[in-house]
């Protein structure tokens, strides 16, 4: 009984991780535009973050990894 229930509780918590966020098409080209605006602050954000970690620090490879120019 015991394995059961860890076993659904294994399921429920690892089914949870796997829904993606759902995020609505802009409708508008307002909308459109701030979107690329907020890709483009995302993507410059990762790029600062990746220049300022250390070679030596165990996250630069994830920081890093996308970034164009991104030395590793």
């Amino acid at each position: 009984m015991s394995r059961i229930l860890a076993i659904a509780l294994l399921v429920a918590a690892t089914a949870a991780c796997t829904i993606p966020t759902y995020e609505a098409e802009p409708v508008s080209p307002r909308q459109w535009q701030e979107r690329q605006e907020r890709i483009q602050r995302q993507e410059a954000e990762r790029a600062r973050l990746c220049a300022i970690t250390r070679p030596e620090d165990p996250r630069k490879e994830q920081l890093c990894r996308g970034v164009s120019g991104a030395s590793q």
